[in-house]
């Protein structure tokens, strides 16, 4: 067999490969988003209070950490609907209080999913369409969101307006390029395994979501 029938008969099986990982991402992608709603409504229902930071933050990093170490094993599955079940409740109470502090927030709520929705389609779509390779944002998507996290940081210390809305405008921009990245990994062979996929892609989107909840109810807000 010539070096040509090696390539013409490995380049079809690469593509089945990249299309299942796809396949499977938004598979999973879209079940986990169900689930993370679901346990959002479950606590607006309960009226749950915000989680202390703290358990905020060990909750968070330990699913994700955990799903990353299980990627490779059916256990996987289920630490990333922990995880993504975790993250929609932890957000409950933030929902409730747009809704009960503002006199539009189920109108800034949907809006703010809506736009979510649409911004991963139109990205997503762009990438599958053009084929292009994005993995380049790797190393700025880094330094960036490290800087956005200071900047969170410090908004604990000096609780300014203006620099909350700033770190919001930042995530927009940072989960924007985590879309654009994840899913060129993926079209490009450079990820194949549907789970990280689908937690990357997952964290995009919540922090997109939240980003844009931010920047609605600063902008369009109706305080009752």
């Amino acid at each position: 067999m010539s070096l040509y029938d090696i390539s013409s008969t490995s380049q079809p099986t690469v593509s089945v490969e990249i299309n299942k990982v796809l396949r499977n991402t938004y598979m999973l992608l879209g079940l986990t988003l169900l689930f993370s709603s679901a346990m959002a409504g479950v606590a607006m229902a309960t009226n749950a209070q915000p989680m202390n930071i703290f358990l905020l933050i060990v909750g968070m990093y330990g699913l994700m950490f955990l799903t990353m170490f299980l990627q490779n094993s059916a256990l996987g599955l289920v630490s990333i609907f922990a995880f993504t079940g975790f993250m929609g409740y932890s957000i409950g109470p933030v929902l409730n209080s747009v809704v009960e502090n503002f006199s539009n927030g189920n109108q800034i709520i949907m809006t703010s999913l809506g736009a979510t929705g649409l911004i991963f389609f139109a990205l997503s779509g762009y990438v599958l369409t053009t084929r292009k390779d994005f993995s380049y944002l790797g190393g700025f998507l880094f330094v960036v969101a490290s800087a956005a996290m200071l900047a969170i940081i410090a908004s604990i210390f000096f609780p300014m307006p203006a620099l909350q809305l700033g770190i919001s405008m930042a995530f927009v921009l940072i989960a924007s390029g985590m879309i654009l990245f994840e899913t060129s990994l993926i079209i490009n062979g450079g990820q194949r395994n549907y789970i990280m996929a689908t937690i990357g892609l997952f964290i995009a989107l919540f922090n997109l979501f939240i980003s844009l909840l931010r920047i609605l109810t600063y902008f369009g807000g109706n305080r009752d």
